[in-house]
């Protein structure tokens, strides 16, 4: 059966290396029980349980799991208190940490990093890479972006605006544009053809947490923190011409620190999925807003990342019991059900 192996790599201090591959027999075997709700046709919401076998294995990470990226259909690494960033289908990926350095890896080609990159004066709390890996963007809790020349490690563009204490970057595909999050309740799009503020959308009410831009490059979705229901919602936004925000996504209790485009084949419509504090993984319809699916990870408190792993599968990290596999099922609808912890 296909399981969940992990791979630590000594050489990758923090961050971790997991491979789906297929192996004879299992580490734990146990029965999950998940609560989610459902919408039926008539508008009546019932919320149900589903119990499960799945596969329970070691801890993959000794602490917190803060983000999860997908590098392949089975590889993808995940990091503690890092920033990660990576192109999907490719071996190479970025990393960011609290000593202000960011690092380029290329598992095809070594265990050590290939490039640094060094010119922040605080922690890294965001990067993004350009759709064709020559350029990376890094963003700071110094206000600063930069802009690097991958090739190099050379910074080939700065710039600086006041409180924007950044949460997250993400590049938009095909342009030479650049989405950015930040604490001051911003949502920043950049162009990085000299790096400068190109549109500033509407202020929100909360801390932005993440951004998200759709494969065709049209639409960007991000969300905020909140508590108790206030705030905790995902937004999202047209990048085109009117760039006007679209619709909203609220159900939440707690701040939502993921939002990401589900591909239409995992999903069979345009659909979005948001990940937050309260435990909850939600699949969205992309155009009404409405929730068409709530998966509760109960115990494994505050949830920080999603990704998509391939055509049925999510990623999912949290704060107690690290990354779990969500597989979907469409035999009652659109649902999800998790297959795996680690």
């Amino acid at each position: 059966m296909l399981l969940l192996r992990c791979h630590l790599k000594r050489a990758l201090p923090q961050k971790v290396l997991c491979r789906l591959c297929a192996v004879m027999g299992k580490l734990q075997s146990k029965f999950k029980h998940s609560t989610y709700k459902y919408s039926r046709p008539d508008g009546f919401i019932e919320e149900r349980i589903q119990t499960k076998a799945f596969q329970e294995y070691s801890p993959a990470h000794m602490d917190t799991v803060s983000v999860v990226a997908a590098l392949n259909s089975d590889l993808c690494v995940s990091g503690g208190k890092d920033k990660i960033a990576c192109i999907y289908k490719s071996s190479q990926f970025f990393s960011a940490s609290r000593d202000k350095m960011v690092m380029m890896w290329d598992l095809q080609r070594s265990s050590q990093p290939r490039q640094q990159f060094s010119g922040h004066t605080m922690v890294v709390t965001g990067l993004t890479v350009s759709p064709d890996s020559s350029q990376l963007c890094t963003g700071s809790r110094d206000n600063t972006l930069l802009l690097w020349d991958v090739g190099t490690g050379q910074c080939a563009e700065r710039a600086s605006v006041s409180r924007n204490l950044v949460t997250h970057l993400c590049w938009v595909p095909g342009e030479p544009y650049i989405i950015q999050t930040s604490e001051d309740k911003s949502i920043r799009l950049w162009d990085s053809r000299g790096l400068q503020v190109a549109h500033t959308f509407p202020t929100q009410q909360h801390i932005q947490t993440y951004c998200e831009v759709s494969e065709d490059g049209h639409k960007c979705v991000s969300c905020s923190s909140g508590f108790e229901g206030e705030g905790c919602e995902a937004t999202l936004w047209d990048l085109r011409q009117t760039r006007s925000r679209i619709c909203e996504y609220r159900g939440h209790f707690q701040t939502v620190a993921s939002c990401i485009f589900l591909p239409r084949a995992l999903a069979s419509m345009p659909a979005i999925a948001t990940s937050s504090h309260d435990c909850k993984v939600k699949i969205w319809n992309q155009d009404t807003g409405a929730c068409l699916f709530t998966l509760s990870l109960d115990g494994s408190g505050p949830l920080t990342s999603l990704a998509v792993a391939d055509t049925i599968s999510l990623l999912c990290v949290s704060f107690s019991r690290g990354i779990h596999l969500l597989r979907v099922d469409r035999s009652q609808g659109l649902e999800l059900r998790e297959v795996a912890a680690f």
